[in-house]
């Protein structure tokens, strides 16, 4: 599909978060001094990498089933014990409480690109769109509009906006030691399941605000910059059909074909399925995705018959002139006492249209003569029609073929 591209705006100077932004910084410092320093990753123990990956994929299912799907766009109901769990695997992310985070992602779909209201719009670059809006303390004057009145009322929300920090650290840094302790590596744990962890899920969720508004395919709408890239659903347990997602955000999924890579959807439908604690799961019907892609499609459609050369295009059938066969017979005479003779002027009856397939005799497939031998004569009794010649007599034409045909139509003809 077509690209989109924005032009980054400057970046607005608002006050520097100086808590985040030493936070943010100080645990890319940490991290790349645990791995390089105190747990090399060339001395890593086989459990303590799983353990990394388990807890990068606990905060990934965390932010994407629970924080996004469920809180965000309320794709899907959930009962209490799957919140709470959600709620605690959420924490692991370390991208502030379940209230905090949807109220800002509602405000990125509320106002997608913006470069006032939206707090990742990447109209400010990709910098930005990805973690530069971390270091800043913006403002944002339509936040008011948005609703929080179901976070507000949801006990699992309030619960952990109240303890978020001490949930988050002790979860996200202190629990991966301890577990890594059974076997010998706390420090590992610490550097691995903690802080490389936490590095982890920060990017992979980051590039759904940065990389999948920059590169990728835009199959269901262009209004705003969203894509979708596979690279990006690997990275995030499934979100990167984002331009599905900003099409249908209350959807469950994050695309609608059974190919597409979205291991946070497989999982709901398999808790629907299997458990009591799904009891609803929202979903788009196909006839809306449907019309989008359809939509889509013609927009690139109709950009790719402008690129075609006017000359190349075939005239419609009432800027043709009418000629009868004493018209047609003149023609065909002034091009020679036959026409095609001599390499001149080829006429050919095709459809109720005289064709003049001159210019296209050196390259016809079945050579110059096939065309001579169905030209026009300039002194047959009647106008020979090479119709059904042209639709399977001789040679059952392509679509292609007849297209190219229609370009060399030069008149309509009438007895």
């Amino acid at each position: 599909m077509s690209s989109t591209a924005t032009t980054p705006q400057r970046v607005p100077k608002d006050e520097i978060w100086w808590s985040n932004a030493i936070f943010f910084t100080g645990m890319h410092v940490a991290a790349v001094y645990g791995a390089v320093v105190l747990s090399p990753w060339r001395d890593l123990h086989t459990y303590t990498l799983a353990l990394c990956v388990a807890s990068w994929q606990l905060a990934s299912f965390g932010i994407t089933l629970g924080y996004h799907r469920l809180w965000s766009h309320k794709a899907y109901t959930a009962r209490l014990p799957l919140r709470t769990a959600l709620a605690f695997m959420g924490s692991l992310g370390f991208q502030g409480s379940i209230k905090w985070w949807v109220v800002r992602h509602r405000l990125h779909h509320r106002f997608t690109d913006d470069p006032v209201h939206d707090p990742y719009s990447a109209q400010l670059g990709l910098f930005w769109s990805h973690c530069g809006w971390i270091y800043y303390k913006r403002a944002y004057p339509r936040m008011k509009m948005i609703d929080k009145g179901d976070l507000e009322s949801d006990p699992v929300v309030r619960f952990q906006h109240r303890h978020y920090i001490p949930i988050a650290l002790t979860a996200g840094l202190l629990l991966p030691a301890v577990a890594a302790r059974q076997w010998g590596d706390a420090l590992g744990g610490f550097v691995w399941g903690g802080l490389v962890a936490r590095l982890l899920i920060w990017h992979c969720t980051f590039m759904i605000n940065s990389l999948a508004h920059y590169i990728g395919d835009q199959p269901y709408s262009e209004e705003n910059s969203s894509r979708g890239t596979l690279f990006i659903a690997l990275c995030t347990s499934g979100e990167g059909n984002h331009n599905f997602h900003h099409a249908f955000p209350h959807d469950y999924r994050n695309g609608p074909a059974r190919g597409d890579w979205d291991p946070s959807a497989w999982v709901l439908h398999l808790l629907h399925a299997l458990t009591n604690q799904i009891p609803y799961l929202h979903r788009i019907t196909d006839t809306d995705y449907l019309k989008a892609k359809a939509g889509m499609l013609s927009l690139e459609a109709s950009r790719l018959h402008e690129r075609i050369p006017k000359e190349n295009v075939a005239r419609s059938e009432s800027e043709l002139p009418v000629w009868g066969a004493g018209e047609v017979r003149e023609r065909a005479r002034a091009s020679g006492e036959h026409a095609g003779q001599g390499g001149k002027q080829l006429l050919l009856l095709i459809d109720g249209f005289i064709v003049d397939a001159t210019p296209y005799a050196d390259s016809h497939p079945g050579g110059r003569g096939i065309l001579t031998e169905w030209s026009i004569s300039a002194t047959g009794k009647r106008i020979k029609d090479s119709t059904r010649a042209f639709d399977g007599l001789v040679n059952k034409h392509s679509k292609g073929a007849k297209e190219t045909m229609r370009v060399y139509r030069v008149a309509r003809y009438e007895e």
